[in-house]
């Protein structure tokens, strides 16, 4: 999620449980230490792909992250002990402080190595989108009242009540989760698709209007599902350009893309290079995350040691409106499949 989720996040959860004793302090340890496991971005890991996949490790893996809490309580309580509170009660609130931190990154599309150094596949439960103001606003509501009205005179009842409301809406976007697919499973099903894989996200700014990926062979499919829909899903078969990607097979930063993203990609030839992009993030025709993986050379493609990483646009505003109008509307035309072609345009 983006920085001032996590901050807020962070500030209701510490000034719930010590904002009595450390006042409004308290809410500025907590946004300090909910931004923290970000600070990996400053990490330069050496190329494009290595910078993306290596985000969120080691700075937010639940095993990491629950002994710095130990670290800091045993530090804390050393420097600035604090009779009112105790020890316990500081590890609890440095703790979920931190780990609610990637279990929050975990319900987005990018994907979250909640258990490394195990080499297990990034979590993404992708039930939000990265930004979202309705899991927001509840939470920085509460900081705000927090700030103005002080924490030490009464019980933190505003910020738990935040934090209930924001969960209940996490909850709410699984449930969307769960209902786009199945209407896609159905369609799916009437006519006959294998699917190799099947992803869903919610689109930019809301929870309402859902874009599900289905891959299948050299073409995926994409539909736009909403909670307000009568109709079955439209989808659209899109060329996903397989086929070119048999020139990275010894690429070992497609491999690693591929592993990260759990295959959701997309290969295309714009002009002499091979471009692969992750379906996963963004929306369609604007994502975030396209690389340069090879050069056409002497009729051959020749892997690059060096990926690099395409300058991202992040859409025309129209798009958005159009994607609003679609979600009370199913009958409002949204051009997928146009959208999607424009990926193959000289960046």
């Amino acid at each position: 999620m983006d920085s001032i989720t996590q901050a807020v996040l962070g500030a209701s959860i510490q000034g719930a449980l010590l904002g009595r004793w450390q006042g409004r302090r308290a809410l500025l340890y907590g946004a300090m230490l909910g931004t923290l496991p970000d600070l990996d971005v400053l990490i330069d890991y050496g190329d494009a792909v290595a910078d993306m996949t290596y985000h969120r490790g080691f700075s937010h893996s639940l095993l990491v992250l629950s002994a710095l809490a130990l670290f800091i309580t045993l530090i804390a309580r050393r420097l600035r002990p604090d009779p009112g509170y105790s020890t316990r009660r500081l590890f609890l609130a440095v703790w979920l402080v931190l780990i609610t931190h990637p279990l929050l990154d975990a319900f987005t599309s990018y994907g979250t190595q909640l258990l490394w150094p195990l080499a297990t596949p990034p979590v993404a439960w992708s039930s939000v989108f990265i930004i979202d103001p309705l899991y927001t606003l509840p939470l920085l509501v509460a900081v705000i009242a927090g700030l103005l009205r002080g924490l030490r005179e009464r019980p933190q009842w505003l910020a738990l009540c935040a934090l209930g409301l924001s969960s209940l809406y996490l909850a709410f976007s699984l449930g969307g989760k769960a209902m786009a697919e199945q209407k896609v499973e159905q369609v799916l099903a009437q006519r006959g698709i294998q699917a190799e894989q099947l992803f869903s996200t919610p689109t930019p700014f809301n929870s309402l209007l859902w874009r599900v990926i289905v891959l299948d062979g050299e073409d995926y499919h994409e539909a736009l599902v909403g909670w307000l829909d009568d109709a079955p899903p439209r989808l659209e078969r899109i060329p996903r350009g397989t086929a070119l990607g048999t020139a990275l097979r010894h690429s070992p930063q497609h491999a690693r893309l591929a592993w990260f993203t759990h295959g959701v990609l997309r290969y295309d030839r714009i002009g002499e290079q091979l471009i692969v992009t992750d379906l996963r993030l963004g929306m369609t025709g604007y994502h975030p995350f396209r690389f340069i993986f090879a050069e056409q050379r002497d009729g051959r493609w020749q892997p690059l040691a060096q990926v690099e990483r395409l300058p991202f646009s992040r859409g025309e505003p129209a798009r958005l409106l159009v994607l609003w109008q679609r979600i009370w509307d199913e009958r409002e035309p949204v051009q997928l499949l146009s959208w999607a072609e424009a990926l193959n345009h000289k960046p």
